[in-house]
C-alpha cells in the first residue's frame, strides 16, 4: 500500500511503499503532470518517518527508524542509535551522508526557492529534532557532466540554529514560513520565521497566546506525516494549527480539554482582528470513547472545525465579529464521507491530508449543497450564514445569483432578524468591489446588521480581547504587508471604519424637513436655483453638483445595463427624471467620495471617482437584476403597464416584492433605478383596492410620479369608480407636480380644483395690497350674481397688476375661473349649462 509522507511546495507528493522482497521504496508524484517518479530504494524494511527532496530533485533527505525497542532489546543493540537521518545523492545515485544518528526522532524539510528560478548550487535543509530544536544545513553541490551533481567534500556541512526550546512547530511550505511556540511563564509565545530565497531567515512575528503548554510533548505539523508517532504524541501535545489567508488573515486554531463529558471546546485566535473566540459545543447521545479531537481545515475565506459524525463549523476569517456569519452544520449536513477520523492536516489552502489513510484530498464548499441547505434552513442564523457564504465564497456567478434571488423572493416573510434583500445587495456589492482595490474591504459595508442577538443552537461563544501581534519586517510584500495593514486598521482606525448611511440619512431627513422634496418635481434648473440659506452646503452650486453627479451615475448605470431601455426589455422600467432619487444618489456619491478620500488618499481622486461610479452603478444594477429575475419567475410581460384591467396573482406577488425592495432601500437610504416608483405605482393601481391604494400613497409606500399620473389621467375613462380614483390621486399631488399634470384631465371636478387653486394663489399674491385702479369692464357675459361679479372683478384687477401664478398655462385666467364656477353651480343645481 502507498503511504504519503510529505508534500513539497511545488505540489509534488512524496510517498513510500513496500516491495515484494520487503524493500522500502520512495516515489514522487506530480499533481500537475500526473506523473510518478521512482526516487530511491532501501534494500530492507524500514519505517520512514520523514522525507524531503530539494527543488532540483538531486538530493533526498530521509529520516527513519532502524530498530524498534523490542528489536534493540532482543539483539543487544543498545549502543546503536535508534534513528538515522541521511542525505542521499540521487542524480546520480551515489553517496549517502549521515546527518544524524540519535535516539530521538528527527524530521527533515528542504527549503524551496522562488518558482522559475535557475538551478542553484546550494540547497538548504531544515532538521527538526524531537529534542525541541530546529537547525538549518547549507549543502553546496558541484555540477558534473550530464546534469549530475555531487555534494562538495568539504568536511562537515555548515549549519545554524534556527530556534531552540520549542513545544510546537508548523511548516508553511507554500510561503516558506516556520511558525513555532515557545513556553513563557504560564502562557506561550507564537513566533514566525520567514525564509527568503536569496537570504537566510528572519524572525518576523511574535504574539502572546493564553494557551498552557507546560509538560507538553513536541508536536510537529506539516513536517512530513508519521501516523504511528503522531497518534502517540496527540494525547500529550497541543492540537493546534495556524492558517493564513490571501487577504492578510492570521488564525490560530486550538482544541482545548473540557472537564465536562460530551462537551467539545476549541478556540480560534483571530490575530489580525485582535480577539479570540472560544466555542463550547454540547454533543448529544455520544459515547465517551467515541470523542476525538477537533480537526481544523483551511478554506482561505473560512476556517473549518470538524468533528466526524458530530459537526462541521465554518468560521468566516475576514468577518468573524458576528457569530451569524459562521456556518454551523450538524447531522448529515456535516458528514464528510471520506474523512471519518480526526488525524487530518491542511498542507495548503483547500487541501486535506488524511494522515491515517495516507490520502490527500482537495476540499471545497459545494455550491449546490450550500443552496440546498439555504433552502431547507429553518433558523435565521443558518440562513444568514449560508447566504453570505454563497455570495462571498462563490463570488457572483450568474446562475447562483439567480437561485439566491429566487430563494429571497420566496422567503421574504420567514427571515425575522434580518432583511434578505439588504443582505443580498450589500454582500454582492462588497464581493464585486473589494478585489479591485487594496484595503477597500475595510471601508465598504458587508452587512446591514450591527449586532446579532440570536444564538446558534448547541453552541456557546465567548469573545476575549487579545494583544495584537508584533511584526518586524522591511520591504516585505504579499501576506505580511496585508497582515500589517489589518493590524494598523485595528490599532488606529476609527471605531466605525466601514461606510455607513447614518450621515446620509441625517442629511436626507434634513432636506425632507426643509420641504425641499416638494420642489423635486420642478425642472432641474428651477430646483437648483431655489434659495436656501440654512447651511452653506445648501448653496446653488452644491445642489447643482449633486444633480450633475447623479445624472452621470444614472447614465453609467444605463451603459452597464445595455438592454435597460431597449424596445424588447423584460421589465418595463421607464426612462424618466426622478429628481428625488437623483438627489439621494447625488448625496450618496458625495458622502462615499468623502469617506474614501479620508482613508484612501494614496489611491488618487481619479481612482476614487471610478470606485464610487462602479459602486453606485452596481447598486442600481443589482436592483434591476432582482426585478428581472422576479419578472421572469412570475412570467409577466413587458406591456403590463396599463390600467384597463385588474392585476393578476403574479402581478400582486411582484408588487409585494417591489414593496419589500423599497422598504430595504429606505432602510439603507439607498437610491433606486429610474422608473422603479412609476412601475410600483402602476402595479399598485392594478392590484390594490382604492382604499388600500390611497393608504399606501398616504404612508409613502407608493410615490406619485409624473409618468404614472399622466398615464392614469389620460388612459382611464370617467366612470364613477375611475372619477373617484382620479380625484383621490389629484388631491394628493404635491403642488409642483399638480401644476404639471392636472390639465391632462379634462373633467369638471379637475377644472373646479384648478380654478380654486388659481383663486387662492392670486389672493395670496395680493396680500395686503389694495386695488387702486378703477374696476375695468367685465370681460365675460353679465351674471346677476353679485358675489361672483365682485370676485371676478377683483381677480381681473390683480391680473392687470401683473400677477400670474400660472404663467405657463394661458388657459387658466379669470374667464376660466368664472366659467368653472358657473358650470359647477349648474351641476350642483341639476341644471344644464350652455
Amino acid at each position: 500500500a502507498l503511504y504519503v509522507v510529505n508534500v513539497e511546495r511545488n505540489g509534488k507528493i512524496i510517498y513510500t511503499w513496500k516491495g515484494n522482497q520487503r524493500n522500502t521504496h520512495i516515489g514522487l508524484y506530480d499533481l500537475q503532470t500526473k506523473q510518478n517518479e521512482h526516487l530511491y530504494m532501501f534494500e530492507k524494511n524500514l519505517h520512514i518517518i520523514s522525507c524531503s527532496i530539494n527543488n532540483e530533485r538531486t538530493l533526498l533527505a530521509v529520516s527513519f527508524c532502524q530498530y524498534t525497542e523490542e528489536e534493540r532489546a532482543s539483539q543487544l543493540l543498545q549502543s546503536v542509535p535508534k534513528y538515522l537521518t541521511l542525505l542521499i545523492e540521487i542524480h546520480p545515485i551515489n553517496n549517502v551522508r549521515v546527518l544524524k544518528a540519535v535516539d530521538s526522532c528527527v524530521r527533515v524539510q528542504f527549503l524551496y526557492p522562488v518558482e522559475d528560478r535557475n538551478a542553484s548550487r546550494e540547497s538548504r535543509l531544515l532538521l527538526v529534532s524531537e529534542d525541541k530544536y530546529i537547525e538549518q544545513f547549507d549543502i553546496h553541490v558541484v555540477a558534473e557532466e550530464e546534469r549530475k551533481v555531487v555534494i562538495q567534500k568539504s568536511g562537515q556541512l555548515p549549519r545554524a540554529k534556527v530556534v531552540d526550546d520549542l513545544v510546537w512547530a508548523q511548516w508553511d511550505m507554500m510561503e516558506q514560513r516556520l511558525f513555532y511556540i515557545v513556553p513563557k511563564e504560564s502562557k506561550s509565545t507564537l513566533r514566525c520565521v520567514q525564509f527568503y530565497p536569496d537570504e537566510n531567515f528572519n524572525s518576523i512575528l511574535e504574539s502572546h497566546l493564553d494557551i498552557a503548554v507546560n509538560d507538553t510533548q513536541l508536536k510537529l505539523v506539516n513536517f512530513g506525516y508519521d501516523y504511528c508517532q503522531d497518534q502517540d504524541v496527540a494525547s500529550k501535545s497541543l492540537n493546534l494549527q495556524v492558517f493564513t489567508s490571501k487577504a492578510g488573515g492570521l488564525c490560530v486554531c486550538c482544541s482545548l480539554v473540557s472537564d465536562i463529558p460530551h462537551e467539545i471546546i476549541y478556540s480560534i485566535y483571530f490575530l489580525h482582528k485582535g480577539y479570540n473566540k472560544t466555542f463550547t459545543v454540547s454533543l448529544e447521545r455520544t459515547e465517551s470513547n467515541q470523542l476525538k479531537e477537533v480537526a481544523f481545515m483551511n478554506l482561505d475565506y473560512y476556517v473549518a472545525a470538524y468533528l466526524p459524525d458530530q459537526f462541521l463549523h465554518l468560521l468566516n476569517i475576514q468577518h468573524p465579529d458576528l457569530l451569524c456569519y459562521s456556518l454551523f452544520l450538524t447531522g448529515e449536513d456535516a458528514r464528510i464521507d471520506v474523512l471519518q477520523n480526526c488525524s487530518i492536516r491542511s498542507p495548503w489552502v483547500s487541501t486535506v491530508l488524511d494522515c491515517a489513510a495516507g490520502s490527500l484530498y482537495g476540499v471545497s464548499i459545494s455550491d449546490s449543497a450550500l443552496l440546498q441547505f439555504l433552502q431547507k434552513s429553518k433558523q435565521d442564523c443558518e440562513r444568514l450564514a449560508a447566504l453570505h457564504c454563497a455570495l462571498l465564497y462563490f463570488q457572483h456567478t450568474e446562475d447562483l445569483e439567480m437561485q439566491i434571488i429566487r430563494w429571497i423572493s420566496e422567503n421574504l416573510s420567514t427571515c425575522h432578524s434580518f432583511d434578505p434583500i439588504q443582505e443580498f445587495i450589500i454582500a454582492s456589492l462588497y464581493c464585486r468591489m473589494c478585489p479591485e482595490t487594496q484595503n477597500l474591504d475595510k471601508l465598504l459595508p458587508y452587512t446591514s446588521l450591527h449586532d446579532w442577538i440570536g444564538v446558534v443552537p448547541g453552541v456557546v461563544c465567548a469573545t476575549d480581547i487579545i494583544s495584537l501581534p508584533v511584526l518586524e519586517f522591511q520591504n516585505s510584500k504579499g501576506f505580511w504587508e496585508k497582515l500589517n495593514s489589518n493590524l494598523e486598521s485595528v490599532k488606529y482606525a476609527e471605531p466605525h471604519l466601514q461606510y455607513h448611511s447614518k450621515v446620509l440619512r441625517r442629511e436626507w431627513r434634513n432636506l425632507s424637513e426643509e420641504g425641499v422634496f416638494y420642489l423635486v418635481f420642478c425642472s432641474f434648473w428651477d430646483f437648483c436655483l431655489f434659495p436656501n440659506q440654512r447651511e452653506e452646503r445648501r448653496t446653488t452650486a452644491y445642489l447643482r453638483n449633486i444633480f450633475e453627479n447623479a445624472k452621470k451615475y444614472v447614465l453609467v448605470y444605463i451603459i452597464f445595463t445595455p438592454s435597460y431601455f431597449a424596445q424588447a426589455r423584460l421589465v418595463p422600467l421607464f426612462e424618466e427624471e426622478d429628481y428625488q432619487q437623483q438627489l439621494l444618489m447625488g448625496l450618496m456619491v458625495a458622502q462615499l467620495k468623502d469617506h474614501l478620500m479620508r482613508h484612501l488618499q494614496y489611491v488618487g481622486k481619479k481612482k476614487i471617482d471610478q470606485i464610487v461610479l462602479d459602486y453606485v452603478a452596481n447598486l442600481l444594477n443589482l436592483v434591476h437584476r432582482i426585478m428581472k429575475e422576479v419578472w421572469k419567475r412570475y412570467q409577466l410581460h413587458s406591456c403590463i403597464f396599463c390600467f384597463d384591467e385588474r392585476g393578476s396573482a403574479g402581478e400582486f406577488a411582484v408588487f409585494h416584492i417591489m414593496s419589500r425592495i423599497l422598504e430595504a432601500a429606505n432602510g439603507m437610504c439607498m437610491p433606486l433605478p429610474p422608473g422603479f416608483h412609476t412601475l410600483h405605482l402602476g402595479l399598485g393601481v392594478r392590484c390594490l383596492p382604492l382604499h388600500t391604494l390611497l393608504h399606501y400613497i398616504d404612508n409613502g409606500v407608493l410615490q406619485l410620479t409624473e409618468t404614472c399620473v399622466r398615464k392614469l389621467l389620460k388612459d382611464l375613462d370617467d366612470t364613477e369608480h375611475n372619477e373617484k380614483l382620479k380625484f383621490s390621486i389629484v388631491m394628493r399631488l404635491p403642488e409642483a407636480l399638480g401644476q404639471k399634470v392636472r390639465r391632462c384631465w379634462n373633467h369638471p371636478i379637475n377644472a373646479n380644483l384648478i380654478a380654486r387653486k388659481y383663486v387662492k394663489l392670486l389672493l395670496e399674491k395680493l396680500g395686503n395690497r389694495q386695488c387702486s385702479r378703477t374696476i375695468p369692464e367685465r370681460l365675460s357675459v353679465s351674471v346677476e350674481f353679485l358675489p361672483l361679479n365682485y370676485l371676478t372683478n377683483m381677480l381681473a384687477e390683480i391680473e392687470n397688476q401683473g400677477v400670474h401664478p400660472y404663467e405657463n398655462q394661458d388657459h387658466v385666467n379669470v374667464r376660466f375661473v368664472e366659467k368653472t364656477a358657473l358650470k359647477h353651480t349648474m351641476t350642483l343645481l341639476g341644471l344644464k349649462y350652455s
